[in-house]
């Protein structure tokens, strides 16, 4: 389970300037993906301060800081560094006074400066760290972005995930990650699967080896993160297990109480698993636009059958 990241790692992600480099930020993490704009603590509110959260100065902020006195911002900065602060942001490029510095650096409290927008930089770091920070999983199998639909292929190790996933990225589609899927929880519809950075863009093909799919095959068939949105079980063929031919009802697979259609494809000499895939995804897209093939197939059928009852009722008569 995922319960905090590195402030280091989320400074580099968004290339925050540190404008407190003697603050050390190796060892502080941050713990909440929420943001917060300390607009009622500028102004002397400090009940119910949101102190662990990341802290955002915004033009309103900045601007209100200003105008105070040189005594009362003494005094506002005094209380606010006073709290176990992760770090604080000024943005559009606006850095604060020498005061604010001081006190931040006697309290070890980094500051930082982004170019970006308040509201924009809110909004996106908000974003990021509710993947960063949400409960994680690590599962065995392959994910692939088919048509924009995640697809996690899963199966017994050597039935074919990766040769799949290899014949996939050949046809345009994109790889997320091989063998291992972290699978983060961020919401109670949503998740999100990405890669362990060690095994990032590489492949493992029996009897080849490990091969980098970014660098044969170039940087447009790959994707560092994206959401599941269906899961295809591989299996053995069964001639004695009874397989699901109109796909009527759907079945589900859970992860992190989160529940995915699942599909189970039995193997067999021949079958391409490749266009199988393709063909699921395309699929399960269509439904989500409101289109079900069985279901119409079984429409037709239904309305054949009582024209024929219509039909020999009114040849009875």
């Amino acid at each position: 389970m995922a319960e905090k990241i590195k402030l280091q790692k989320f400074i580099d992600n968004y290339q925050l300037k540190n404008l407190t480099p003697e603050v050390d930020v190796s060892g502080i993490r941050v713990t909440l993906p929420e943001l917060n704009r300390p607009a009622l603590q500028l102004a002397g509110y400090f009940d119910h301060f949101d102190s662990e959260r990341i802290q955002i100065i915004g033009y309103v902020e900045y601007t209100y800081l200003e105008s105070l006195s040189d005594e009362r911002k003494k005094f506002i900065y005094e209380k606010l560094m006073s709290f176990n602060i992760p770090c604080i942001i000024f943005c559009k490029n606006m850095e604060p006074d020498e005061l604010f510095r001081e006190t931040a650096i006697a309290h070890k409290i980094p500051i930082l400066s982004t170019e970006r927008r308040t509201s924009a930089f809110y909004a996106e770091a908000v974003r990021w760290l509710n993947v960063q920070l949400a409960p994680m999983i690590n599962i065995h199998g392959v994910l692939v972005d088919v048509y924009g639909e995640g697809v996690l292929i899963m199966g017994e190790s050597g039935i074919g995930k990766s040769e799949a996933a290899l014949e996939l990225i050949r046809r345009g589609h994109r790889l997320v990650t091989d063998d291992v899927v972290e699978i983060r929880k961020v919401s109670d519809e949503t998740l999100v699967g990405s890669a362990p950075d060690i095994t990032r863009h590489f492949i493992e093909l029996r009897g080849i080896g490990i091969i980098d799919v970014k660098t044969i095959y170039g940087v447009e068939c790959v994707k560092n993160t994206q959401n599941i949105d269906m899961v295809i079980k591989l299996e053995e063929w069964n001639r004695n297990k009874e397989y699901d031919r109109l796909g009527l009802t759907e079945e589900y697979t859970e992860f992190l109480g989160n529940k995915i259609v699942c599909h189970s494809i039995p193997i067999r000499p021949g079958r391409n698993l490749a266009v199988i895939v393709e063909t699921a995804a395309a699929n399960h897209r269509q439904k989500k636009m409101g289109y079900n093939a069985a279901v119409e197939l079984y429409n037709r059928v239904q309305r054949n059958l009582s024209r024929k009852i219509a039909g020999e009722e009114d040849e009875d008569e």
